[in-house]
């Protein structure tokens, strides 16, 4: 049977199980210009589609915003390509698509002409998405919560956040094997702090900012001893990549 589009009022043929259009998303843009997190995501997708006999990605749109903004135009285009094509689109991760529960099930609402798969949450229906994206929004709520909370407890104790120091502070002053023990250590600090990101990412957790909250809720430090920030995280991701 066709499906009823609720924006023109029109029917339409159903999509062909087997046509992909790829959304990718990630939040800044030098994690855009860097490909950090765009790869991953590519890769989860194409994974997930060598399970699906003849599957056919017809179109890939990448988009360089905050998941808390719903007016996105390259996620307006993936839809419109993807009705056009008769398509599913595909995200790597739930919260690719939107950190917004209530967009998020008018989305993928049941009577929508375009569905969504995740390669996170497979066979996953619009309800479960839906209680997916409540229960995520909550927990963001609350690691928001209890990191402000803990800021404010550490300001309140003359403690200064950031540091300055570090490889910038020696260059240029005769200190070659001082930079490189710093690198080094550097270098190891990442390769350990590693596992703990990839757990909390496995968690539905991507964000730089979101990382470090959760990171700093944990007890978790920086190699400075100081709570973690989004640039912090941003900066061992991108050592981490680098080392690759």
């Amino acid at each position: 049977m066709a499906a009823l589009s609720p924006d023109l009022g029109l029917s339409v043929p159903p999509p062909k199980a087997s046509r992909f259009v790829i959304y990718l998303r990630v939040s800044t843009d030098k994690q855009g210009r860097s490909g950090l997190g765009l790869e991953a995501q590519r890769e989860a997708c194409r994974q997930y589609l060598v399970g699906k006999s003849g599957a056919e990605v017809v179109a890939e749109f990448v988009e360089v915003e905050s998941g808390k903004r719903n007016d996105r135009p390259k996620l307006a285009e993936t839809i419109a390509h993807a009705r056009a094509c008769r398509a599913t689109v595909l995200i790597a991760k739930l919260d690719r698509l939107s950190r917004d529960a209530h967009f998020l099930m008018g989305l993928t609402r049941s009577d929508a002409v375009v569905p969504f798969e995740a390669c996170d949450l497979p066979g996953a229906n619009q309800f479960m998405w839906g209680v997916m994206a409540l229960v995520a929004e909550q927990e963001r709520k609350a690691i928001s919560d209890r990191t402000k909370a803990a800021l404010a407890a550490a300001k309140a104790r003359g403690t200064k956040l950031g540091n300055p120091n570090g490889a910038t502070a020696l260059a240029g002053k005769g200190n070659k094997e001082a930079i490189a023990k710093v690198h080094a250590n550097a270098d190891k600090f990442a390769a350990t702090i590693a596992p703990m990101i990839a757990s909390i990412r496995a968690s539905g957790i991507n964000s730089a900012n979101a990382i470090a909250n959760a990171l700093n809720v944990q007890g978790v430090v920086t190699a400075r001893g100081k709570l973690w920030t989004a640039r912090a995280v941003m900066n061992l991701l991108a050592r981490l990549e680098a080392a690759t």
